[in-house]
């Protein structure tokens, strides 16, 4: 576990910055990619190199769980995906890939019908699950192996 503190510098950009602090915590992957969720900024930060040499390749907005059902800090292991679930509750999230035992990356949550029933970002507003925007769960669920490691702090 990483309990190395970074801190941002005003005005500088948090693309490098990022990069900057996975590239000075060690964190190495069995997969070509790593991912770390930054909570405090709720952001998803994929990267793809190896240990000390990852380059950040997507930033996304994300939403990740409120305060009485937060999302688990620590670093986890992607597992099992799928295309959806929640259909038997009366609503669908599209593209999920699990993170650990219930928690997943998902899409933000949509109607039966298709329409959307709740697409926001960038709040903590979930159940502990990170939410993201259809089209970044789908890459995802398209791009990350298994056991690839998750940092979460």
């Amino acid at each position: 576990m990483i309990n190395k503190i970074f801190s941002f510098k005003r005005g500088e950009d948090y693309n490098n910055n990022t990069t900057a602090f996975v590239n000075s915590s060690d964190f190495s992957s069995p997969t070509e990619y790593f991912i770390w969720v930054d909570t405090k900024k709720i952001k998803v930060n994929i990267f793809r190199g190896s240990k000390n040499k990852w380059n950040l390749i997507h930033s996304y907005l994300c939403t990740i769980g409120k305060k009485s059902t937060p999302t688990p800090k620590g670093t986890f292991s992607i597992g099992i995906k799928g295309l959806y679930f929640g259909v038997e509750r009366g609503y669908k999230c599209w593209y999920y890939t699990q993170f650990k035992g219930n928690y997943l990356f998902h899409s933000i949550i949509y109607n039966l019908d298709g329409s959307v029933r709740d697409g926001r970002l960038g709040m903590a507003l979930s159940d502990g699950c990170v939410r993201l925007a259809k089209e970044n769960a789908k890459w995802i669920y398209d791009n990350i192996p298994e056991s690839t490691k998750v940092y979460i702090s």
